[in-house]
């Protein structure tokens, strides 16, 4: 079984953001990257599919070459080789061209990717690559078994679960649950040294079109100050929420 799992080179939760240019392009100054978690999830299952099933797993990123290194921690946690196609990322829909005009060179029985990255949040690269290709498509995973070409599965739905079975070839969106936090694999010193020896293949981009641009990038606004009110001061407080906040 061939298991692809697609990452993303997304920033560290705790880096500082900025933007520059006229707040048109994200400043990657000190700024720290990180496999995006939800394709975390889904590379540790890979590896379980890989010690349980002997399935062949390669990561693969869209992206110029500052994502390497992550493509190097993805082999030191246990893939066996990493591609990179050689584009800056722009939009979901052109990531997941690549993607596919990839796919369908090499086929995979498994397509990994994340529920959605934590930077742009799009989650749309999975569904678009489902289309291009013509292969089923499970988001929110939250539980996989594959057995003689059939995968059982289970996602996330409001309110609870839904349990499901598909055929191989399938695309995955992973997610919290898949795995949990605890089981994550943190590289030892012989990953990393074999992480040197793998393959890293840096693969021509099909330069697509893509569908959207940014036009400009706003933080939150700043929260206001806060008034306290003492608990015997009823009235005082929904004069506040009446004439000020105008919650009421």
């Amino acid at each position: 079984m061939k298991v692809l799992v697609c990452i993303s080179n997304v920033p560290d939760t705790t880096s500082k953001i900025n933007f520059v240019e006229g707040d048109t392009r994200f400043d990657t100054n000190g700024v720290q990257f990180i496999i995006n978690p939800n394709d975390e999830f889904g590379l540790t299952r890979a590896i379980w599919l890989q010690q349980q099933q002997q399935a062949e797993v390669t990561v693969l990123t869209v992206g110029d070459a500052s994502c390497e290194p992550i493509l190097r921690k993805c082999l030191a946690i246990g893939a066996q080789k990493a591609l990179r196609i050689d584009t800056t990322a722009t939009d979901g829909f052109a990531v997941a061209q690549e993607i596919a005009a990839h796919c369908k060179e090499t086929s995979y029985d498994l397509i990994i990717t994340g529920r959605e990255s934590i930077d742009y949040n799009g989650g749309m690269v999975g569904g678009i690559l489902t289309g291009l290709l013509g292969v089923g498509f499970v988001t929110n995973c939250i539980s996989l078994e594959i057995e003689n070409g059939t995968a059982t599965l289970a996602r996330e739905i409001d309110g609870g679960k839904e349990n499901l079975t598909a055929q191989l070839p399938l695309v995955i969106g992973a997610q919290k649950g898949l795995v949990e936090e605890d089981d994550l694999i943190i590289p030892n010193m012989r990953g990393i040294m074999q992480a040197r020896q793998k393959p890293l293949n840096v693969l021509a981009a099909q330069k697509n079109t893509p569908k959207s641009q940014v036009s400009k990038f706003e933080k939150p606004q700043p929260k206001g100050p806060v008034k306290l009110v003492a608990e015997d001061q009823l009235d005082e407080l929904i004069n506040l929420l009446h004439n000020e906040a105008k919650v009421i």
